[in-house]
């Protein structure tokens, strides 16, 4: 897709200034380079734009206990509300202010039009931690339902805000929750008198806590997560050219495997964490190779005179769907690690490119267009077929599957500004992510973290 596009122009400007001549590389018929424009910073809110409306109503009580930066309660709240699943109710709404269930008089509560309540507390221990404590209740039942108390330090509240937030949405919905992941995502922006930069950024499935990961004044693209959910992958153009790394968010500790002539780009891990998809155009083409990363050994696996790119893993680990140009335009296919054998996955539209595959394989996300030069998130269902468009701006891409399939991110447009927004597979519940500084890109939604 654009990526090779980019690749491409970022190796050429490299062998021009240093004399090496590069693999040539067809470039995709239509194809679009996303230049972002550059805007100030704004500050962080999050704006729900749609929502389902069989959502089921909560009621979330603000914490009681010590101020924090922002009270648990309203983490939790925001939480439920940004999944779709939940409609949450306004604190002006409720006829008091309980911390605990003993405090909790079910027949104050019954006229709300809520279905369950959350209270909770935190107090500070002798030791100086916290120790934060919930309870949801059943409002229509007149009992509680569950509760429980974590002991943390001052910088991991918000982590059991989201732990809180994701025990009530397994409770409720059966499914667990993804509230306490991580949102991987390049970040461009411009420094006055000190140029244009990116950054790579690891923030919460909330957009807030962002923390830079690499500094850089050449680009950053495709990053993506180990499944453990401990190291990452990314291509940078640090050196000149375009490299793969991994990098430890643990130690910062950082390896560049791939740094071949021409093209190193789009990494995606296998599900064993073993082995990493690149795309690398050695051959002279661009095409798909699985590196072994205990003695980085590669595998090819496309050998056709097209462009082969943006690969990405089926869950079991047994085939991965890719990008190619192969029938005239971009359209995904699935090649299958076993036999050896490709098809063709995708037919509707005239553009179909960076897949990503829901966790239990039934779906596929991709970016799509149906005509002209509006690209949006689609998603296919995997048996019949169906595709169906969840999004209705004009420049998206990159969509990343939550790690229990209830939501993806991706990257799009809002007010003249690149942002992550995310969007049930559904199309019903969308919510957009404005960042503070600079365009946002190629965001990945991490694998569960414990």
């Amino acid at each position: 897709m654009d990526e090779v596009f980019r690749m491409k122009r970022h190796n050429t400007r490299h062998a021009h200034s240093t004399g090496r001549t590069m693999h040539p590389c067809s470039t995709w018929l239509g194809l679009i380079f996303l230049v972002f424009s550059l805007s100030s910073q704004a500050d962080f809110v999050i704006d729900i734009v749609g929502g389902a409306d069989d959502a089921t109503p909560i009621a979330v009580v603000p914490f009681g206990g010590p101020a924090l930066d922002d009270n648990p309660g309203n983490i939790i709240n925001n939480d439920l509300k940004n999944s779709g699943v939940f409609k949450t109710l306004l604190p002006s709404s409720f006829p008091a202010q309980p911390t605990s269930s003993a405090e909790v008089f079910f027949h104050d509560w019954q006229n709300i039009g809520s279905d369950y309540l959350v209270v909770g507390n935190t107090v500070t221990t002798p030791l100086g931690l916290y120790s934060m404590h919930y309870e949801l209740l059943s409002i229509s039942g007149h009992k509680r339902i569950m509760g429980e108390t974590f002991t943390l330090n001052a910088q991991q509240w918000r982590d059991a805000a989201h732990q809180i937030a994701d025990h009530i949405y397994q409770k409720i919905t059966g499914v667990r929750g993804a509230f306490a992941t991580r949102l991987l995502y390049v970040e461009r922006y411009f420094i006055p008198h000190g140029g244009l930069h990116f950054t790579l950024m690891v923030a919460d499935s909330d957009g807030h806590r962002a923390q830079v990961v690499l500094d850089s004044k050449q680009p950053i693209m495709s990053p993506a997560w180990s499944p453990d959910a401990q190291k990452i992958a990314y291509v940078s153009f640090e050196e000149g050219r375009s490299a793969v790394y991994i990098q430890d968010l643990r130690t910062r500790a950082r390896e560049r495997v791939a740094f071949f002539e021409g093209i190193n780009g789009a990494p995606a891990w296998a599900p064993d964490g073993k082995n990493l998809a690149l795309t690398l155009s050695r051959s002279g083409h661009a095409e798909i190779y699985v590196m072994n990363l205990e003695n980085r050994s590669l595998r090819q696996l496309t050998d056709n005179p097209s462009i082969n790119t943006e690969a990405c893993w089926f869950p079991d680990g047994k085939s991965i769907a890719f990008t190619s140009d192969r029938g005239g335009g971009p359209q995904i296919y699935r090649f299958d690690l076993s036999s050896g054998q490709t098809t063709r996955l995708t037919f509707d539209g005239n553009y179909n490119a960076r897949c990503t595959i829901s966790p239990d394989g039934k779906k596929m996300a991709v970016v799509h267009r149906q005509s002209g030069q509006v690209f949006q998130i689609a998603i296919q269902d995997l048996v019949s077929g169906d595709m169906t468009i969840l999004t209705q701006s004009q420049l998206d891409e990159s969509p990343s599957f939550a790690p229990n399939g209830n939501m993806l991110v991706y990257a799009t447009r809002y007010q003249n500004q690149g942002i992550m927004a995310q969007v049930s597979p559904d199309g019903r519940v969308k919510v957009l992510l404005p960042e503070q500084r600079g365009e946002v890109q190629a965001p990945a939604w991490s694998p569960f973290l414990h």
